[in-house]
């Protein structure tokens, strides 16, 4: 009787389970049917598509926030900083990418596919700006995005994470396109991305001190796919380090770009914690109040 009571009682669980997470598997279930057409139609199977699937999984997060945006007419919780940040990101990338072959992935998909996915995140970066400025300025929570506000214009703050970036990867930059400019602009992605969320998490910050710590749905599944994406690419290249060694054969380049993405996931972790407790319990994600945005 006993365990045919813990049975109907761990159904019944998996059941509730189910149903107040079914938004989210059909979510993220869509994407992970996605991912796999994807591998099978562009790829050749390559562990270098882990580079095309970060691109991938970036480029999800976006199109969730335009889709967040355009439905419910509002920018609200947005930082606009962490999406001029990523504009820069992708741009810096596409003309690395763009004219050289040394930081593509091996398989098909460094062909033409990841250039793709990346433009296509780039022109989704554009567009969100341009709705978060255009139509629906009166619902972005400025107030709030004030990260670097401080001897600059309030909407470039993200200018004192973007001086270092450059500064970083003009001295320590990796060489496979043997290409001065086309290494330093590949390598500022790099950096800029594992700092570009901070403003955004500074804002959930703010926001959670001053109106509590929901954090709304869609912005949430966005924040956490740009986010987990770089551990995909973390486990690429922690593979391929010496492919980062320098002309000169120095390593320090390759080791500082593995500490950018060591770094970014680290500045997440807080962020993953309470986004995988909000998902498997079925609820809106919740931050505390004194929510630091870092461990």
């Amino acid at each position: 009787m006993k365990q045919s009571f813990r049975m109907e009682e761990a159904k019944e669980l998996l059941t509730s389970t189910f149903v107040s997470n079914n938004k989210n598997i059909a979510l993220w279930g869509g994407f992970m049917t996605l991912s796999l057409i994807v591998y099978f139609l562009f790829s050749s199977g390559d562990f270098s598509f882990l580079l095309t699937y970060a691109s991938f999984m970036r480029c999800f997060g976006f199109a969730l926030l335009n889709y967040k945006m355009l439905t419910g007419k509002t920018a609200k919780g947005v930082s606009v900083k962490t999406l001029e940040l990523y504009g820069v990101v992708f741009l810096c990338r596409l003309m690395s990418i763009l004219r050289h072959q040394g930081y593509l992935p091996f398989d098909k998909t460094g062909d033409w596919f990841y250039h793709f996915v990346e433009i296509v995140s780039l022109g989704s970066v554009c567009f969100a700006v341009y709705l978060l400025f255009v139509p629906l300025l009166s619902t972005y929570d400025e107030k709030y995005d004030k990260f670097g506000n401080l001897h600059v214009p309030d909407r470039l703050g993200g200018l004192y994470l973007l001086g270092p970036c450059v500064l970083m990867a003009i001295i320590f930059h990796p060489s496979l396109n043997n290409e001065w400019f086309s290494d330093i602009c590949w390598t500022i992605s790099m950096y800029l991305e594992s700092v570009a969320m901070l403003p955004q998490l500074y804002m959930f910050q703010k926001q959670a001190t001053d109106e509590g710590g929901i954090v709304e749905t869609l912005t949430s599944h966005m924040v956490f796919a740009l986010g987990f994406s770089r551990v995909f690419e973390f486990m690429f290249w922690i593979t391929s380090f010496r492919e980062l060694l320098h002309y000169s054969g120095s390593r320090m380049a390759g080791y500082i770009v593995l500490l950018a993405q060591i770094g970014h996931i680290g500045i997440m972790t807080d962020f993953f914690y309470y986004y995988f407790k909000s998902v498997s319990m079925g609820a809106p994600m919740e931050l505390p109040t004194t929510y630091s945005g870092v461990v």
